[in-house]
């Protein structure tokens, strides 16, 4: 059933209103932000690959600001154990029985802060989370509750003592993307604002609410037009002579629920083929494996992603009949 143009206003000017709120904090960063709140309702996860000092904690926070949840932040050392990301069972002597002590996982908005120095087990903890939204220790599954969104960074320069994420988790994260450094004018506001106590953030809308976005999301209309065009550009990868693996099917899923978020934040109640190519990149390029020599030739996944985009020919309707 598709979604009433009252439903697609409404989630408009809130998304609107979500991103207005955090770029109080984020300046000049409005595209990153709004990637990041399109995989937050689109109930994926967002992989940012920064420098440090980039403003990652800070988007994080900001977010659970406004969504009125809460959040955690967990560095990832190479010491880090699996239970100390989903918790874990203890004894109580004193009530004869053993209780649970929930890990950071469970929260809102999640900070997980160089994932790859940790070890590929610890590493692995967050597979189960980040796929189902649930967390099994000992045997007992719990859910880690919603909205849920996992924000992990990696450091693209330092590489000594890191564990490089496996395709199996990358393959987990909706989006990548990277806020970089602000320009001049961001800069200047943020040096204005050191004397300043640090800004908290009134929420926009609740959590519940936040549910709410994500299930207009998924009632968004697709039509087969814009499943072929985007089965096209999967196959495409998988094909590339500079690839030597493509995006999965659930990379594919990725970029449909991305795109449909993408719709509905345009005031749009159906898919169109610049909502497929507005997130093609940041949802499909760290899915793709290159092939060596290419990588030795300096290309990358980014511009294997953009040429395809090129090469594939979109269709000519792409809205509801």
């Amino acid at each position: 059933m598709a979604i009433s143009s009252e439903q697609a206003t409404w989630f408009q000017s809130t998304f609107q209103a979500l991103a207005d709120n955090v770029e109080q904090v984020v300046l000049g960063k409005r595209h990153v932000v709004e990637l990041a709140f399109a995989a937050m309702v689109s109930e994926g996860h967002l992989l940012l690959e920064d420098l440090p000092g980039t403003g990652k904690t800070s988007l994080a926070r900001a977010m659970s600001q406004t969504v009125h949840g809460s959040s955690t932040r967990i560095q990832f050392t190479p010491d880090l154990l699996p239970g100390d990301v989903t918790g874990i069972t203890v004894y109580d002597q004193k009530n004869g029985e053993f209780e649970f002590h929930a890990g950071p996982i469970f929260a809102n908005v999640v900070l997980a802060d160089e994932i790859n120095r940790a070890s590929p087990k610890t590493q692995s903890a967050l597979l189960e989370a980040m796929e189902e939204g649930k967390v099994t220790v000992d045997g007992v599954t719990r859910s880690t509750g919603a909205p849920f969104l996992v924000i992990a960074t990696q450091n693209p320069i330092e590489q000594a003592g890191t564990y490089p994420l496996p395709e199996a988790q990358l393959d987990r994260f909706m989006i990548k993307t990277s806020l970089g450094y602000p320009d001049l004018a961001a800069t200047v506001r943020i040096l204005e604002a050191t004397s300043e106590a640090p800004h908290e953030l009134n929420p926009v809308i609740t959590p519940q609410a936040l549910v709410g976005m994500s299930t207009i999301a998924r009632a968004v209309h697709a039509d087969a037009v814009i499943f072929d065009y985007i089965g096209r550009i999967v196959e495409a990868t998988r094909t590339a002579a500079q690839t030597r693996v493509g995006v999965s099917v659930r990379g594919a899923r990725a970029l449909t629920k991305a795109a449909k978020t993408w719709a509905a934040s345009q005031g749009r109640g159906y898919v169109n083929v610049d909502d497929v190519k507005s997130l093609a990149v940041p949802a499909l390029s760290h899915r793709l494996v290159l092939d060596p020599e290419a990588e030795f030739d300096g290309v990358t996944a980014e511009a294997v992603v953009g040429q395809i985009l090129l090469d594939v020919v979109p269709p000519v309707r792409s809205t509801v009949a």
